[in-house]
């Protein structure tokens, strides 16, 4: 498929199998993010798995919803801070820029495997802050479900504002 027929295919997933996703994909994945571009390529990023039982249950009282508890795994985006460029002029912190890219790539990898995410970034952050012990420096940016698409899903068409509106 090509890029444009990626991106159509990629969406927010919310219904997800028990299947495991194989380590094959996850390692794939994780590699396509590992790539991705960051400010002067500090890569301010940790990816942390979270795949066992007692982990998803943290992960899900920082976010509970019904559909969430179908992923058969999460990867939760942690933004560096302490390792994040910072522009001259008025110290922007880079840091959450980047990680959009990085996530962006960990789900459109997902849909070319055939797998389903969705960005979460409605959840309680200190929650995941002490289940992962992170510093202060460490921030959780998006929680990422991962896994096989539910047969029950529906891909809607996607609504998207027109190139006109878009670009000047």
């Amino acid at each position: 498929m090509n890029f444009l027929e990626l991106c159509l295919k990629r969406s927010s997933i919310r219904s997800y199998t028990d299947e495991k996703v194989s380590s094959e994909d996850l390692e794939y994945i994780l590699k396509c993010a590992q790539y991705a571009p960051s400010a002067v390529n500090y890569q301010p990023w940790k990816f942390y798995i979270v795949e066992s039982q007692e982990g998803k249950s943290a992960v899900q009282k920082a976010y509970e919803r019904d559909w969430f508890k179908t992923a058969p795994l999460y990867i939760v985006a942690v933004i560096e801070h302490s390792e994040s460029w910072k522009r001259k002029t008025d110290n922007k912190d880079h840091g959450e820029i980047d990680i959009a890219i990085a996530v962006e790539h960990i789900c459109l990898a997902a849909a070319e495997k055939g797998l389903g995410t969705c960005w979460v970034c409605n959840f309680e952050p200190q929650i995941i802050k002490d289940f992962l012990k992170l510093s202060d420096n460490q921030e959780p940016a998006v929680l990422i479900p991962l896994g096989h698409i539910s047969k029950d899903f529906q891909q809607k068409d996607k609504q998207r504002k027109t190139l006109k509106e878009i670009v000047f």
